[in-house]
């Protein structure tokens, strides 16, 4: 490449050279996460957490739109034109089309034109609107505090989605380690039993049945070895990446919760605050629609200027005549807007529909607090259940260990068959795999208890790594 081309191109091959580095800083590393880090991750960087955060400071430029209805307003111009001066009598209904005239009509009509200005400036102030404005500002408020109830909302879901993926890769972790333990177990039981059949101390059908158990044990522990991967997929999506690997630290969740969640306060649940914000934006756009058929009161002033090249003698002056203000004037005034009169009927039927959507939004409100106290009570009565079903599974398990290792030994002596044995082992596997998740369902009942009251602040005070 020549040397100038090399010059010429440094600043693109640059750039290129750069692309991998920004994306990468711009993508978050996570090497491990504890519960309490993932919640408040997928709070901070979830797309549509990020989205209703948004819709609230759009609701805020709103109120602030709302409020600007209280300011005066100003408008100004300036113009400047070549145009003939034939000017005549007559009326014109409002139009936009042919452009307004003033001055004597003259004698005769001509083709020659001069130029025309014109300057001014109209400030106007509504002075009374009889409370339009202020239920305007009131239905922006409004339409504000559904925003925050809404972004509140949307983060709690998150939030409770982010807690239970994560307990599902901790359940499918726990689930593997027992199967991997069942599985070892069964190598060595069938390792046994072939040196049994070997030396023809055990029939050869005893060998059969004790690879089947361990095939089927390798079997379920792929099977949840596949779970763990689905379920770390998940969490890597309501975490908000697209890509890449997170390894959670489970510590926490091994064993009992350490302490209760705190008795309920008084806080509304989001869901509640979204209906009820609802309502009252509803009730705030009925308020705008009866100001609506009140009159409205302006004060006015004007200060303006024109100028002509053309005389009402017929005269017209030639150059630059007309460019300049030849004639100023101020005019102050107070203007009163009354409403259509035929607008009765349509602000009738508005009133009426938006009563109806009041109406309707405050019965989904009360469908909203029967459902949230439904799930208040079901939590309660799954968090009770599931703590009763961890402390009976520690004596479940008790009793499968030494049912298999009496088995065993039955078998070692000859007194029982590899079918006893197997049995046993499955016994086992299963309470040790019962054992293990009971603990993580006395989280998840937890979790789900905290969701019901609308604030997971108290579940992650539990979960937080010491």
């Amino acid at each position: 490449m020549p040397r100038s081309a090399a010059r010429r191109n440094a600043p693109l091959l640059t750039a290129i050279l750069l692309i991998p580095a920004v994306v990468a800083a711009q993508t978050p590393s996570l090497q491990s996460l504890t519960l309490a880090e993932a919640i408040q991750y997928a709070a901070e960087h979830y797309p549509t957490v990020r989205a209703a955060l948004e819709q609230v400071n759009a609701s805020v430029a709103g109120v602030d739109v709302a409020r600007s209805a209280y300011l005066p307003r100003v408008d100004s111009l300036w113009q400047s034109n070549r145009a003939t001066a034939n000017n005549i009598f007559g009326q014109l209904f409002p139009q936009s089309v042919i452009p307004a005239m003033s001055g004597p009509v003259l004698g005769s009509a001509s083709s020659d034109s001069v130029w025309g200005s014109a300057a001014g400036a109209l400030v106007s102030w509504e002075a009374f609107d009889f409370g339009l404005r202020r239920a305007g500002v009131a239905s922006a408020e409004a339409g504000l505090t559904r925003a925050r109830a809404g972004e509140a909302l949307t983060k709690l879901e998150v939030q409770v989605a982010v807690a239970n993926a994560f307990l599902t890769v901790v359940a499918a972790q726990r689930t593997v380690a027992s199967l991997q333990a069942d599985v070892d177990r069964r190598n060595v039981l069938g390792r046994a039993v072939q040196t049994l059949v070997d030396n023809q101390l055990r029939p050869g059908a005893e060998a059969s049945r004790a690879e089947a158990e361990r095939a089927a044990a390798q079997t379920r522990l792929i099977q949840a070895q596949l779970a763990v991967a689905v379920g770390e997929a998940s969490l890597l999506r309501v975490l908000g990446l697209a890509e890449g690997a997170v390894a959670i630290v489970a510590d926490p969740l091994t064993g009992p919760p350490a302490a209760d969640l705190p008795a309920p306060g008084e806080a509304v649940h989001p869901l509640t605050q979204v209906h009820q914000a609802a309502v009252d934006q509803l009730r705030a756009a009925e308020a705008v629609l009866a100001h609506t058929d009140y009159p409205r009161v302006y004060l006015q002033s004007s200060v303006f200027a024109r100028g002509s090249g053309a005389h009402p003698d017929g005269t017209f002056d030639g150059g630059a005549a007309g460019l300049g203000l030849d004639r100023a004037n101020w005019a102050a005034g107070v203007q009163v807007v009354f409403p259509n009169l035929f607008d009765f009927a349509s602000l009738h039927a508005r009133k009426a529909a938006a009563a109806a959507s009041t109406r309707s939004e405050a019965a989904l409100y009360d469908e909203t607090v029967l459902m949230v106290s439904s799930q208040q009570r079901v939590a309660a009565a799954t968090l009770g259940a599931s703590r009763a079903v961890a402390a009976n599974t520690p004596v479940q398990l008790a009793a499968a260990r030494q049912s298999e290792t009496q088995a065993r030994a039955r078998y070692d002596a000859g007194l029982a068959s590899v079918t006893e044995v197997a049995e046993a082992q499955g016994l086992l596997a299963q309470a040790e795999a019962q054992d293990q998740l009971a603990r993580i369902d006395v989280w998840r009942a937890l979790l789900a208890s905290a969701a019901a009251r609308g604030d997971l602040a108290p579940f992650v005070t539990l979960v937080r790594r010491p």
